[in-house]
C-alpha cells in the first residue's frame, strides 16, 4: 500500500556517497487491526542490489496516533527486499505480543482460556527510511 511518500538525495559531506531518504506511512489496517504490515517503497531508480536500506518509526502525528505514542509502541521497522533500480519493502511487526498460543496447543491439553491473549496494531504508523 502506497501512502504520503516523500524523499529526497543528498551527498554525505566528505564522502561522495548519495544518501537518499524520505518517510511514508504503514497502515496495520482498522482496529482492531494486525500484528505486521509492509510499505513498498518504489521510484528508486538508482538503488542497487547491494545497498544498504534502513526504517524507523518516525514520531509524526497521523490521522490514528499521536507523537507520542510513536515513541512508546512495540513496533520493529525493519527494510529490505530490494529490487535493484526500482525500490525496497519496509516491513513493521508488533513485538509486545505476549502469551500466544505454543505450537500444537490444541493436543497438549493448553487451556485456550490462557491462549491468544496477544496485542495487535491499528491505523496509520509514520515511519522515515534511507538507503545508499
Amino acid at each position: 500500500m502506497f501512502l504520503n511518500i516523500t524523499g529526497a538525495s543528498a551527498a554525505a559531506p566528505g564522502s561522495g556517497t548519495v544518501i537518499t531518504s524520505g518517510t511514508g506511512s504503514i497502515d496495520f489496517g482498522a482496529f482492531p487491526g494486525k500484528s505486521d504490515a509492509t510499505l513498498v517503497i518504489t521510484g528508486q531508480s538508482g538503488i542497487l542490489a547491494g545497498s544498504i536500506v534502513k526504517a524507523w518509526l518516525y514520531p509524526a502525528t497521523t490521522a490514528d496516533h499521536s507523537v507520542d505514542e510513536h515513541t512508546v509502541e512495540t513496533i520493529q521497522v525493519s527494510a529490505g527486499t530490494i529490487v535493484a533500480g526500482t525500490g525496497f519493502t519496509i516491513y513493521a511487526r508488533n513485538t509486545g505480543v505476549i502469551n500466544e498460543k505454543p505450537l500444537g496447543w490444541e493436543a497438549s491439553g493448553y487451556k485456550a482460556g490462557n491462549a491468544g491473549q496477544g496485542t495487535r496494531l491499528y491505523g496509520l504508523w509514520s515511519v522515515a527510511w534511507m538507503w545508499f
